[in-house]
């Protein structure tokens, strides 16, 4: 198969049409979101209106032929701005979890419910870390048992940092059922709108991605319906006896399925803050004169936006490959996908900071973009597993030793 890194006319349509929504709706928005620190409905009904925020969107580009077409959206969304970006596509993570763990007839029933209609548009939530586990997925604390007496499965615990947490319609939640098998003893489920028993907890202030609505998420006796449990029960019995008997279940824990399948988009997000901070500063130099030159004519700033763009379209390749590797059923045998959110989400937070530095004490006050664009790239090092997790995976795949 020849190789070419030369986009197709349809992606290059894709990149053009997100560009322009991004520089035309999402960023005159950003920094009075930031401050409000609330969900940018009135840009998600926009968005809806376009068909950018819909499932129809999300299953063409995410089944699209070279899988490239969501990196492509997300660079280009995130460039806009990430925190209104992250509201934006928040929905799709758990729509990723039920494409991933769910059954053909809950993915058709639960997927197009969670992003609604171009008129009334809807949130889902994805619910997996908890206070006390963090990384460790092993330590989740959120039980499901199955009450055979109403066929429900009864959901208790809290989850944290969940994006669209309590204020979501759908809310899909990663809990044990065998507590004996830790990690493996782990399954996912849909909770519908209007269950009783779910709600908000503590609302996250945070120090980036401040139009995303992060929070906790309460369950107390929360029942729902048997067929809610993602890929059936059949299934997941039959996962648990393999599981119980020592032996490799041949799927991946229902979190991590998720994680997998969205870390290379994850990565394309940082990049797109990335790339905005570098264009805000390349353009800054060329502008601003010191001692009567401007200050892109200095060495140290040339070479600093040199080191820039060359880490970025560094970190862009890694999330292609990835991202084409995982649509076209390539293994990741050397954890290519943690590769690319890695290098993708540590770039973010160094190029955001060079910029900031270009800028000077201008770069340091909210009058100017970068200063939030630095805030908001942070999160790319931390959230969906942080960066010393991502070099954990890449350590065990690549040595085949349990590496603690």
């Amino acid at each position: 198969m020849a190789v070419s890194f030369e986009l197709t006319e349809d992606q290059i349509e894709l990149q053009k049409w997100v560009h322009q929504f991004a520089e035309d709706v999402v960023r005159p928005a950003a920094h009075e979101y930031d401050e409000r620190e609330e969900t940018p409905w009135e840009v998600i009904q926009e968005a809806a209106k376009i068909g950018l925020y819909s499932i129809d969107f999300f299953a063409t580009q995410s089944f699209e032929e070279s899988g490239l077409g969501i990196p492509i959206a997300m660079e280009e969304l995130f460039w806009g701005d990430a925190g209104i970006g992250l509201a934006i596509v928040g929905t799709s993570l758990a729509a990723a979890s039920v494409s991933a763990n769910g059954t053909p007839e809950q993915v058709g029933q639960w997927v197009p419910a969670m992003f609604g209609t171009e008129s009334e548009p809807k949130l889902a939530a994805f619910c997996s870390s908890e206070p006390d586990a963090g990384s460790d997925v092993g330590a989740m604390r959120t039980r499901a048992v199955y009450d055979e007496k109403t066929d429900e499965w009864v959901l208790n615990g809290t989850k944290t940092w969940a994006t669209n947490g309590g204020i979501a319609d759908i809310h899909v939640v990663t809990a044990v059922v065998d507590p004996e098998l830790r990690a493996r003893g782990h399954a996912s489920f849909v909770v519908p709108p209007g269950t009783k028993g779910l709600y908000q907890g503590q609302k996250f202030l945070k120090h980036g991605i401040r139009a995303s609505h992060t929070a906790e998420v309460v369950l107390e006796d929360c029942r729902i319906p048997a067929d809610c449990l993602l890929g059936g029960r059949e299934k997941l019995d039959e996962r648990l006896a393999r599981a119980r008997e020592g032996a490799r279940t041949g799927r991946t824990q229902p979190s991590m399925a998720t994680f997998e399948r969205t870390r290379p988009a994850v990565g394309a997000q940082a990049i797109g803050v990335a790339r905005a901070a570098y264009d805000y500063a390349l353009e800054y130099a060329k502008q601003r004169e010191q001692f009567g030159r401007a200050i892109i004519e200095n060495q140290s700033i040339a070479f600093m936006l040199a080191d820039m763009k060359t880490s970025i379209d560094a970190a862009r390749l890694l999330v292609w490959r990835a991202a084409w590797m995982a649509r076209n059923g390539q293994q990741f045998t050397a954890a290519e996908g943690s590769m690319s959110k890695l290098v993708a989400g540590e770039t973010a937070v160094r190029v955001t900071e060079q910029a900031m530095q270009i800028l000077g004490g201008n770069g340091y006050t909210r009058d100017y973009p970068v200063e939030r664009m630095a805030r908001d790239a942070k999160i790319y090092t931390i959230f969906e597993g942080t960066s010393e997790i991502q070099r954990l995976v890449i350590a065990r795949t690549i040595s085949g030793v349990h590496i603690r």
